[in-house]
Order: C-alpha cells, then sequence, then structure tokens
C-alpha cells in the first residue's frame, strides 16, 4: 500500500491505496477505523465486511456549511451533469478494511494528491473517481467567453479542493507533462484529463479554411500555458463512444461487420431490401 506523505493539520482524511491492473485498473482504498472515501456513484467495485455506505448530500467536503451550503454545492454538481448525491464509504470496525473502485473503461488510474498541488485540481467532469472524505468535488467556473461558446468536451471543468488524495481516471493511455513558465501545449479538448491550478487555460480557433472544412479534428482546441502540470489521455470516452457507434450497421444487421462484401452477404443469405 503507498501511504500519503504526512502533512501536518492535513483536514481530508489520510488513505493508503494500491493500484491494479493494466488496461483495465482498480484501484483499493485501504481504510483504518472511522476514515471514509467518497466516490461517484456508478465507480464502487467490492468492498470488505464492515465498510458502510451513507448517500451525502452536495459536494463531498466535511465542512458543515448549512443546507444553502449543501444545496449550493449540489447545484454546482448538477451543471457538470453529475447527480446530487454521492456515497460516502466508512470503515465502522476497529481493524483496517479495503474498498475498491473500477476503472469505467479502458485506461490508467491516476493518484492526485491535493495537498502537492496547493489545495486543487482542475479536471473533466467524467474524470473524477473517488476521493477521500473532506476532499470536496465542484465546478470551475470560466471567467472567458471563448471556453464557455466553443470548449465542447473540455469546457465543463470540475475542481478537486482540499488536502487529501483524489483518484482520476484517463482513457487509453496517460501523458503527464511538466510545463515551464510561458511554455505553452496545444491539445484537443476532449484529451485533457486535467491540470494544476496555475496552468492558463483557454480555447484557440484552428484557423485555415482548409483545417477548417477538411481537417476533421474539430474547430477548436485547448491552448494550456505553463507553469503547471497537466495530465492528458489518448482514448477519451466520446471518441471510444463515437467510434463504437460509427461501427454499428445500420439497421443493426451485424453481418459482414461492415465490410465491402457486407451488402453481397446479405444478399446471398437472401435479406435483399430492394
Amino acid at each position: 500500500m503507498e501511504r500519503l506523505p504526512d502533512y501536518n493539520s492535513r483536514n481530508a482524511h489520510e488513505i493508503d491505496y494500491r493500484i491494479y491492473g493494466e488496461e483495465m485498473q482498480f484501484v483499493e482504498i485501504e481504510l483504518d477505523p472511522q476514515e471514509a472515501v467518497i466516490a461517484e456513484s456508478g465507480s464502487f467495485m467490492m468492498m470488505d465486511d464492515g465498510i458502510q455506505m451513507e448517500t451525502i448530500f452536495g459536494d463531498g467536503s466535511q465542512k458543515d456549511k448549512g443546507i444553502l451550503g449543501k444545496l449550493w454545492g449540489a447545484g454546482k454538481r448538477i451543471l457538470t451533469g453529475e447527480s446530487l448525491f454521492m456515497t460516502a464509504f466508512y470503515n465502522d470496525l476497529t481493524g483496517k478494511r479495503n474498498v475498491s473502485f473500477a476503472s469505467p473503461y479502458p485506461g490508467k488510474i491516476v493518484p492526485i494528491d491535493l495537498a502537492e498541488y496547493n489545495g486543487k485540481f482542475v479536471c473533466q467532469k467524467d474524470a473524477f473517481l473517488c476521493a477521500a472524505k473532506g476532499v470536496s468535488v465542484g465546478i470551475e467556473f470560466s471567467k472567458k467567453l471563448g471556453r464557455g461558446l466553443f470548449g465542447g468536451e473540455g469546457f465543463i471543468m470540475q475542481k478537486l479542493e482540499g488536502d487529501g488524495m483524489a483518484f482520476v481516471h484517463a482513457g487509453g493511455t496517460m501523458a503527464r507533462k511538466v510545463l515551464q513558465p510561458g511554455e505553452v501545449l496545444r491539445v484537443d479538448t476532449g484529451c485533457i484529463v486535467g491540470f494544476t491550478q496555475d496552468v492558463d487555460y483557454d480555447i484557440e480557433f484552428v484557423g485555415g479554411i482548409k483545417n477548417t472544412i477538411f481537417g476533421g479534428e474539430g474547430l477548436f482546441f485547448a491552448t494550456l500555458k505553463g507553469p503547471g502540470v497537466v495530465y492528458i489521455q489518448s482514448l477519451p470516452f466520446s471518441r471510444l463512444a463515437g467510434r463504437i457507434v460509427s461501427s454499428i450497421p445500420r439497421g443493426g444487421n451485424s453481418k459482414g461487420e461492415g465490410s465491402i462484401l457486407g451488402g453481397l452477404g446479405d444478399l446471398l443469405d437472401g435479406d435483399n431490401r430492394f
């Protein structure tokens, strides 16, 4: 098990973890007595006996902000397309207990220690997997008009705040880029997993009539300007889903698997629709 560094006056629960697998990973989190982890619905995989589940309202932070504060946290989650509620997993016994969360599709689970990034990390809205109890999961509001109008997949970003450990998922292969001050990286908006709060993020027009009409890569891409750390994924879920949908034969008929002989095969099988 990997252990978080012993930072003084840490507010979030300190958790141990271990990541298993290669293409379809899962993270196993070891909880000491009374420790807890929060997660989005649908990421739970398995847990030991003695762990209790509790549905919590809002952004998952420990702060007692009253009903209005909780409503505000829940409202921010609705803007990112997530549920009003999250699930907390508590260890109510005296010994250590494990709970595991799985990747939603092939890729890598990335551990993020928020204490090392000054308490904040910005990520794609569907990248968050789970985090130590006390980490706040909200929306990163954009103050630039270009992001709002043209951001596409990368427009709605979540922010993870606190001093605990969080886990995000990167589709396909993950690249970690350390940007120097003034260094610029141009990325497909869907390929962004997340970045540290010092990174300046904006949307840029590709430009050029041929690129716009025939490029096939979209009209806009994200520009990330250092200093800071950026995580990039090679397989965004939107790209994976698009490839799956495009490969489904029209009418739901799978004969020929979309090959050039598919239509001829249908005729030979008596499936004549003319």
